[in-house]
């Protein structure tokens, strides 16, 4: 099986995904505002890295720096001042599927590491 097909890469992909439309998304909705605009390159590029290099060699650390960057997506638009833009419903949308792949990614990673503490299926004797 490709590193592709393996389910726990499946998040990773759709970050990627994620990033590049969101590194696309000022000139998609006509972001006007400068701070918005930058957050997005920087960190949109950062979580673009981060996946690509997930997918290549996954490292738990990788996911972890896109839950950070999900997470400063969602409070970013008030730590630097746009609020109640265009850039901040992006920001914080973006953001928490981010946030949720990531924390999904390493939940599948780890229950691939630890496959004993799966459920056992009981047998019924008739």
């Amino acid at each position: 099986m490709s590193r592709l097909q393996e389910r726990e890469t499946v998040p990773d992909v759709y970050n990627l995904f994620l990033a590049s439309v969101l590194f696309i998304s000022p000139w998609l909705f006509k972001l006007t505002n400068s701070q918005g605009r930058i957050d997005l390159w920087v960190t949109s590029a950062i979580i673009g890295i981060l996946s690509l290099a997930a997918i290549i060699a996954y490292r738990d650390w990788e996911e972890w720096i896109n839950v950070l960057m999900g997470v400063w997506l969602i409070a970013s638009p008030w730590l630097l001042g746009f609020p109640n833009t265009r850039a901040m419903h992006l920001s914080i949308g973006f953001g928490a599927v981010i946030v949720l792949l990531a924390l999904l990614d390493l939940f599948l990673h780890y229950e691939k590491r630890h496959p004993e503490m799966e459920p056992k299926q009981e047998r019924v004797h008739q």
